[in-house]
């Protein structure tokens, strides 16, 4: 087998995590622009960051025009602040809406043309340095080198990637996620677990990202839970922030499938938080793929202990789903209809959806590849249930 791991160069991690990187950002200029949201601003966490950056000689200035997900518009106008201000290199700072925009706005500030040209495509560049710091346990764009954002003329969500995306270095630091609500823990746990899981089942998996990811879900059966009912857990917070960083790391090389693929389409046209559409839909999407990676969905069954090693893959699979099934009911993840989405509506985008889903290449990464009819007939359970 022959496969090419990428990741960022370097990680620092852990409580404080943010002094010991700091002597490392004075090679990257001499101006930074603070990517963030309006709320980690108002916390002070930003004005930190501030502090430790004049520390090292380095001004900063921050864009935090972030209200939603990112969308092109929201990048484009990050772009004239970092060439305005004549900043050297960006700090990401936040959850996956903060740290994609920072990735994005660097492309940018060099790429021609329009985000919606890239997308799909594989980005390079000479793009200005990128710090990002995660405030979430759970997108894992700390260590990824994808952006996800909504075209705004098409209401699509989109996708661009490219090696040159990744951060100079990730500061991962689990006391910035301790202030993170409950329902936004929630969201971005499950985002971190549909990343191990999909990882692994994918046809992409290695051997190295298979480390990852049955790590990364081991921790987070284990931890999400208590995360969600006591977010001051410090065990809990530091175990998500570990899992949330190694499922990053593993879908740069094997990347997400159908969960993701139809997930992100569901984002763009209702705005649904993407962590909770995607545990919306995880166990009907899974359910849908089952049959062509048992022996994958087999083992998974026996990390989490719903099955037996040497159970017959087909069964130990469908024990799998029925444990993932009861665990995201014991998290209170809701339903299509219970999180309140027009159904009508709904149906009606179906179709868009599911074309969105192939076009995004993510389902073909199962080993069994889904037709846009039979993603239809997904929705549809979704829909109905």
């Amino acid at each position: 087998m022959v496969f090419n791991f990428t990741t960022a160069p370097r990680t620092v991690m852990g409580e404080g995590a943010l002094k010991i990187a700091a002597p490392y950002f004075k090679s990257f200029g001499n101006k930074a622009l603070i990517v963030t949201g309006k709320i980690i601003t108002k916390t002070g966490l930003a004005a930190q960051v501030q502090t430790v950056l004049k520390e090292q000689g380095i001004d900063s200035v921050i864009y935090n025009d972030l209200p939603g997900e990112p969308t092109d518009l929201m990048i484009y106008a990050g772009v004239e602040v970092f060439k305005k201000e004549k900043c050297d290199f960006i700090v990401g700072l936040g959850g996956g809406t903060p740290l994609d925009s920072a990735k994005a706005i660097a492309a940018m500030a060099v790429l021609p043309g329009k985000l919606g040209d890239y997308k799909g495509k594989e980005i390079s560049g000479d793009f200005a340095p990128l710090v990002l710091i995660p405030t979430t346990a759970g997108t894992g764009s700390e260590v990824t080198k994808y952006v996800v954002f909504t075209e705004t003329a098409t209401d699509s969500k989109l996708l661009i990637k490219g090696d040159a995306l990744l951060p100079k270095i990730a500061v991962v630091d689990y006391t910035y996620t301790v202030s993170s609500p409950a329902s936004i823990t929630l969201a971005t746990g499950m985002d971190a677990l549909t990343h191990a899981i999909e990882s692994y089942t994918c046809i992409k998996h290695t051997p190295v990202t298979d480390l990852y990811c049955l790590d990364a879900i081991k921790r987070i059966f284990k931890y999400l839970p208590v995360a969600v009912k006591d977010g001051t857990d410090k065990v809990a917070r530091e175990n998500m922030s570990i899992a949330a960083y190694e499922a990053g790391v593993a879908i740069n090389t094997s990347p997400t499938t159908i969960v993701h693929g139809m997930s992100r389409p569901i984002g763009a046209v209702f705005h649904v938080p993407h962590g909770i559409s995607n545990a919306m839909l995880l166990v009907e999407c899974l359910r849908a793929v089952l049959s062509g990676a048992y022996s994958r969905f087999a083992e998974l069954a026996v990390l989490v202990g719903a099955a037996q090693d040497g159970e017959e893959p087909a069964i130990a699979s469908e024990k799998f789903l029925e444990k993932l099934e009861e665990f995201t009911k014991s998290l209170n993840v809701p339903t299509l209809r219970e999180y309140g989405l027009d159904l009508q509506k709904f149906a009606q985008k179906e179709e868009k959806m599911a074309s969105d889903s192939v076009a995004s290449g993510s389902p073909a990464n199962c080993y069994k590849v889904l037709s846009k009819e039979e993603q239809i007939a997904v929705y549809e359970i979704l829909r109905n249930k």
